[in-house]
């Protein structure tokens, strides 16, 4: 079994009561593996998957999630689906894009990391969150009126055609 498969069964058997410690130790991980990063956000992190996670203390699998999770928002991704630990990891990050993935994955625990202030600075930041937001918004097009002609073309009124029930 690769360290992706070991991951996802990881999270997929998680039961109502082993769940808060096992997300108190990933939680707990990814601030730490991410605090480290940002403190060196233009800095590509290198090595093999087993020596990164005894690096930063956490379980080869756990350092598999976050890998999992970082993933989208490097410069360059990997394909971790036969990942060991013996496997080589390259680590750099796209600040923004990293930001913009933590708020939308809810993670206030990092977004909220002090050094994102040094990288991005608040107006940035706020832009961000802004077009995050803005991505979430859904508008609704024009309304058709029952009387008006149907919009497929048929030249009858809507509500003889495609606003029937």
């Amino acid at each position: 079994m690769t360290l992706f498969e070991e991951w996802k069964d990881l999270i997929e058997n998680q039961t109502e009561e082993t769940f808060p410690e096992f997300w108190k130790e990933y939680s707990e991980a990814e601030t730490k593996i991410y605090s480290d990063i940002l403190d060196k956000p233009n800095e590509k992190v290198t090595g093999t998957l087993g020596d990164l996670a005894c690096g930063y203390e956490v379980r080869p699998v756990i350092f598999m999630g976050f890998l999992d999770g970082i993933n989208s928002s490097l410069k360059k991704e990997n394909d971790f689906e036969n990942f060991d630990e013996q496997s080589n990891v390259e680590i750099q990050i796209e600040p923004e894009k990293l930001f913009y993935n933590m708020l939308a994955a809810g993670a206030d625990y990092l977004y909220g990391l002090p050094q994102w202030t040094d990288i991005l600075g608040e107006d940035k930041m706020t832009e961000i969150a802004k077009e995050y937001k803005k991505s979430k918004t859904v508008v609704k097009g024009k309304k058709i009126g029952r009387n008006e002609p149907c919009p497929c073309g048929s030249g009858k009124k809507y509500k003889h055609c495609c606003g029937r029930n």
